[in-house]
């Protein structure tokens, strides 16, 4: 199974940007999808961004315009750069590797956004 490492997390202040990255154990074209959700506290885990081995990128609403989702040629990393944070966006971030039905997750990294 994928090994992904999430790195990157960390507090900023509202208005901040942040630079999530995730190191994948294999070749990240080997899954239909790579992806980011985030899990904040007493609320279930929600979808972030998407990209597809083709390159198709999605995104919610609330990061519409605002995070950016990349990979790296090399194959092996995924990231989220993520702007004009709000304390909402407070969460743990966690990367996803999907093939066909089967998701791996890794671990996560805290995002705090705070004055």
């Amino acid at each position: 199974q994928v090994q992904l490492v999430e790195s990157g997390g960390g507090l900023v202040q509202p208005g901040g940007s942040l630079s999530l990255s995730c190191a994948a154990s294999e070749n990240i074209f080997n899954f239909n999808a790579m992806g980011w959700y985030r899990q904040a506290p007493g609320k279930e885990r929600e979808l972030v961004s998407t990209i597809n081995v083709g390159g198709t990128t999605n995104y919610a609403d609330f990061a519409e315009g605002r995070f950016t989702i990349s990979r790296d040629n090399a194959g092996n990393t995924v990231y989220l750069q993520m702007g004009s944070l709000k304390p909402a966006a407070t969460a743990v971030y966690y990367c996803t590797a999907r093939l066909l039905s089967r998701s791996s997750w890794g671990q996560g990294t805290q995002v705090t956004v705070s004055s």
